[in-house]
């Protein structure tokens, strides 16, 4: 449209009044990061756009001066002191990079300088003590941190791993996480790290059980950590990696000399990973304070740069930025000339030594607030850009956005298209599944069962030894002692109920009273068993050892005696366990033991626990227990070899009783190398053998007894052969008469040997013969 020749002079007069401020700038053209390519294009687009606007700094205008810094805080260090030796005053300084913004913020506050970045994303950054004037558009990397918290508590993580290039950067940003899992109860289990070579950190994440893994590192190393991931095997449905955004949509796929994998392998290991980026340019179709929606600045800029490939144009992702960057110094710029013109101050007084101005800017920047063409722009109290965060998975070898973050509303913004090679997001560890093992209900009835009848043949002894209690055999074996037997026997064996009985049946609140029920049970049943056989041996010893002076002293056995033996034992037993239950009493404890792999691609450990009864000094009572029962254990197979030759007619099943004992004995060793494997098997076998083979021992000895008295109507008779013979002419057995003689005695000097039948010989009292009938008992002696 045409103008008028007064409209245009009015124009230039405008233009011509008003007031030039300074920005000092440093585009890095060259260099690690050439952002400058795209970013001076950017910022001169809308230094354009302010100076044109009548509602923005209507009295002035800004200028831009700036320099190649080559991204080298050598080569900035000159630059910086052109600018700030060089007129004009600079109002504000406009670095690139992250080591050149560390150098000019941190001078700057000598002369009273507001620095604002547009391409700085170092944590180190925001310390507000070291850099006190400092502001950037460009989030700091920490930026990315929230968002993989807030994807570790959306899928329920909370064990994550880390591995990162020993990098300022990488360092700093890490140490953020590590403080913000913590508040959000995360733990960071395993963390790697590694300089040129990553192979021995990605193995040692392999060998930790790492699975959810956050990886810092630029785009060169990431090929090296993920050639190294293939071939650890640490991906799959198993592993989830989170890397950064910002590098090449195919940074893996292109061919780096540094490592031996092919694109395949390559593909194979990075399929499914997730990258954070912070979004750079607007998603949404709004038009900001420069009256642009992001699609507008982005074809103004293409046509800026003379249609040069933005791939190959360096800073092209972070021109929004720094077209924000001038957006929002123009805009702050503006909210300070109201408030210095109250104070009687303008923009343009600015010099080096002018904290109240500064104070002005700091002020109106730190409150800054608009709409962007890179999105909502606003700072926090570090002076760092809060922003959005895209969330992509790289799906079928190419990135798919799945969500958005804004931090500043922490609204998370999902699509619902994340897709996992197994059937949803891996656990953060291997699952390890508490599994109670209980007895085997089967072994439970059989062994049960088995039990029964042994506690039935106790009974049929039992009644069997009541019902004969007047048969002088049966007498003469002490039946009291033997029926204390019986009872200790069926009590051992009834404990293998309770022994079977565990969290299967009863509650846990139960459990103590089924512990103590089978300490009490094994206790006296042992007391009572073992303590009545160990008496009859004591006893034989003790009378039919003496010498031969007190040979008179044998015949006279007392039974009380006996009893009080038993019962002494019985006693100590109850005093023991009563001290046990009450100073330290039995509760359930829970055992766990090595985890075992279920059968099957599932990645899961089962976790064996087992309930059983314990105190919290077992061992110091069962060592007691163990140490008493074990002596009168051995004192009784010593007795019982003692007195393997003894015959007497006061305990006449003696040596049965001595074979029990060696039972016991043997059981008993038997019990202590099998009782790690099974104790209820153990128990079962060492109690049923000991009390069956008790029982065995009595029904051998029941039936080799005589069968009644024997009379001898006997002669007393010389032959040169055997002078002084004296034989059995005839003999009843029970009142039956026999024809053939059934005993012959020989006395052969002053010594007397009985026959019977193929029974053999044993020594019986000298007989001197009167010519009459002589009656031996049953055992051989003399009536």
């Amino acid at each position: 449209r045409s103008q008028s020749p007064d409209a245009s002079n009015e124009h230039n007069t405008l233009t011509y009044c008003k007031k030039k401020l300074y920005i000092g700038a440093l585009f890095p053209m060259s260099g690690g990061w050439p952002g400058g390519q795209a970013c001076l294009p950017a910022a001169q687009m809308a230094l354009d756009l302010v100076n044109k606007r009548t509602d923005i700094l209507p009295d002035y205008e800004l200028e831009l001066i700036y320099y190649d810094s080559m991204c080298d805080p050598g080569e900035a260090t000159k630059l910086l002191y052109d600018l700030l030796y060089t007129e004009p005053i600079k109002i504000v300084l406009m670095p690139g990079c992250s080591s050149v913004s560390t150098l000019v913020a941190e001078a700057a506050r000598m002369w009273n300088l507001i620095v604002l970045s547009y391409g700085s994303s170092s944590p180190a950054l925001s310390n507000r003590q070291r850099f006190p004037t400092f502001f950037r558009t460009h989030p700091s990397a920490t930026l990315h941190n929230p968002t993989r918290v807030q994807l570790f508590q959306k899928w329920k993580w909370t064990k994550i791993a880390t591995i990162q290039q020993t990098t300022e950067v990488f360092t700093s940003t890490l140490d953020d996480l590590e403080q913000r899992v913590k508040e959000a109860g995360i733990e960071i289990s395993v963390r790697q790290s590694f300089l040129t070579d990553p192979a021995v950190a990605v193995k040692n994440l392999k060998r930790q059980d790492a699975r959810i893994i956050v990886g810092l590192f630029y785009e060169t190393e990431a090929r090296k950590v993920f050639c190294e991931v293939y071939k650890e095997k640490l991906y799959g449905k198993k592993y989830v990696w989170f890397l950064i955004g910002w590098y090449a949509d195919n940074w893996f796929k292109i061919k780096d000399p540094s490592i031996n994998c092919t694109v395949e392998q390559m593909t194979e290991a990075v399929e499914g990973h997730v990258t954070t980026e912070i979004v750079m340019l607007n998603p949404e179709t709004v038009r900001g304070a420069s009256n642009l929606t992001s699609q507008e600045f982005l074809a103004q800029l293409m046509s800026k740069l003379g249609g040069k490939n933005p791939e190959e144009t360096g800073g092209f992702q972070e021109a929004p930025l720094a077209y924000d960057a001038v957006w929002a110094l123009a805009l702050a710029l503006n909210k300070t000339v109201g408030p210095l013109k109250a104070k009687g101050r303008r923009l343009e007084d600015f010099n080096y030594n002018n904290k109240d101005i500064t104070a002005e800017i700091y002020r109106a920047l730190n409150t800054s607030s608009f709409e962007g063409v890179s999105g909502h722009v606003v700072f926090d109290a570090q002076g760092s850009r809060m922003a959005w965060t895209l969330i992509e998975q790289l799906q079928g070898g190419s990135y798919k956005k799945i969500g958005y973050f804004d931090m500043t509303k922490c609204n998370l913004s999902w699509y619902g298209n994340d897709r996992w090679i197994g059937s949803g997001p891996p656990a953060d560890q291997t699952v390890v599944i508490q599994k109670f093992r209980y007895l085997s209900q089967k072994l439970f009835v059989s062994v049960s069962v088995f039990a029964g009848l042994g506690i039935l043949m106790g009974i049929v002894c039992l009644t069997f030894n009541i019902y004969n209690s007047n048969v002088r055999y049966i007498q003469n074996s002490q039946p009291y002692l033997n029926n204390m037997t019986a009872v200790g026997c069926m009590m051992a064996l009834a404990a293998v109920f309770p022994l079977g009985i565990d969290g299967l049946h009863v509650r846990n609140s139960q459990f103590p009273v089924v512990c103590q029920f089978r300490l009490w049970l094994l206790g006296l049943g042992f007391s009572l068993a073992y303590g009545s056989m160990f008496t009859k041996i004591w006893w034989v010893h003790t009378v039919f050892t003496k010498k031969d002076e007190k040979k008179d002293k044998r015949k006279h056995l007392e039974p009380w005696k006996l009893y009080a033996t038993v019962g002494a034992l019985l006693v100590i037993d109850i005093l023991s366990l009563m001290i046990w239950q009450i100073v330290d009493p039995l509760h359930i404890t829970v055992e766990k033991f090595t985890k075992e792999a279920p059968k099957g691609d599932v990645d899961q450990l089962i976790e064996p626990l087992l309930q059983h009864c314990s105190s919290e000094k077992m061992n110091t009572w069962l060592g007691v227990v163990y140490g008493y029962k074990g002596l009168l254990l051995l004192l009784g197979i010593f007795l019982a070899y003692e007195t393997k030759s003894v015959s007497t007619e006061k305990i006449n099943d003696h040596r049965a009783v001595g074979m029990a004992i060696y039972n016991v004995s043997v059981s008993l060793f038997i019990f202590f190398i099998l009782v790690p494997l099974d104790i209820l098997k153990c128990a079962l076998g060492f109690f049923s053998f000991h009390c069956s083979s008790l029982v065995g021992s009595w029904l051998v000895n029941w039936t080799q007894r005589p069968s009644g008295a024997v009379v001898c109507h006997n002669t007393l008779i010389s032959s040169k052969n055997m002078p002084g013979a004296l034989q059995c002419d005839s003999a009843r057995f029970d009142g039956s008469e026999v024809s053939e003689p059934a005993i012959s005695n020989a006395v052969q000097g002053r010594r007397v040997f009985q026959r019977t039948g193929k029974r053999g010989e044993r020594e019986l009292p000298l007989i001197t013969g009167n010519k009459r009938a002589r009656q031996f008992d049953e055992t051989g002696a003399l009536k």
